[in-house]
């Protein structure tokens, strides 16, 4: 494998620029944790939104104008951030935009896992897949989030691992990551969609109104080779993905059903 100073570069010679984005909003610990463990590997700049826009998928603004505004963040040491009052999607555009020639975009370190059918919801992947949308690469992290803050210290050394093993390699254009919170290996793993955790939850308030709240429930089993699995087996689940959503199969299918 590549010594670290090695992977600074890319193809061309020059060093690698990696944009970090999230959802959870500019002052999350874990963008800074990501920013910190992405300095060895190449020129670091952030952008993400103001406030938190976890859930927001793959949308974008287009009924008002954005901001793009330097903003200082200690935690990260000397990388240059920026906020946009828009979504993930929007940071990447943006990030894009204003720094050209992005090698990879890094997303998270999200505060909650996104497994499953979340991939579908997920503003952290949907700002890796906004990425490869204009030609980079992207790769989106999460981990599990509880009452307390994760020790994002004993995870960066696995983060420091899966950059290693992933940013070398330019045919994985979109991986997601999750970390469990004590990680012991890595896993590739495929994304698992065998149950919908979703859940809408009625309640009232205060007046006596109905409201709902939309929700997830746990699942009881997962199957072998999963994101889901690796994580509740304490291993970073890497799973490849694509912006290709043909049924190839079904196509094939339709089309020998149903000749036009």
């Amino acid at each position: 494998m590549a010594r670290v100073s090695d992977q600074r570069y890319h193809g061309s010679g020059n060093i690698m620029r990696i944009l970090i984005a999230n959802d959870d909003g500019i002052y999350s610990p874990g963008i800074a944790a990501l920013a910190r463990a992405a300095t060895k590997f190449g020129e670091v700049r952030i952008v993400a939104p103001d406030v938190e826009m976890s859930s927001a998928s793959h949308s974008i603004t287009a009924n008002r104008p954005l901001l793009y505004k330097p903003t200082p963040l200690a935690a990260a040491g000397d990388v240059q951030a920026f906020r946009v009052n828009g979504t993930p999607a929007d940071c990447v555009a943006l990030g894009i935009h204003h720094w050209e020639q992005v090698d990879v975009v890094l997303s998270g370190i999200n505060l909650g896992t996104n497994l499953g059918n979340a991939l579908w919801h997920s503003g952290t992947l949907a700002a890796a897949k906004q990425a490869v949308l204009f030609g980079a690469r992207g790769i989106a992290f999460s981990t599990p989030s509880t009452d307390a803050e994760p020790d994002f210290a004993a995870l960066e050394p696995w983060v420091d691992r899966v950059l290693r093993l992933l940013l070398p390699d330019t045919r994985l254009t979109l991986v997601n990551v999750n970390l469990p919170a004590l990680p012991t290996g890595l896993r590739w793993t495929r994304q698992s969609v065998r149950h919908y955790d979703g859940k809408v939850v009625p309640s009232k308030d205060p007046m006596g109104r109905t409201h709902y709240w939309f929700t997830v429930v746990p699942l009881d089993e997962t199957e072998e080779d999963t994101d889901r699995w690796a994580v509740e087996h304490g291993m970073v689940s890497m799973t490849p993905l694509r912006l290709h959503l043909t049924n190839d199969d079904e196509l094939a299918e339709a089309r020998r059903r149903h000749p036009l």
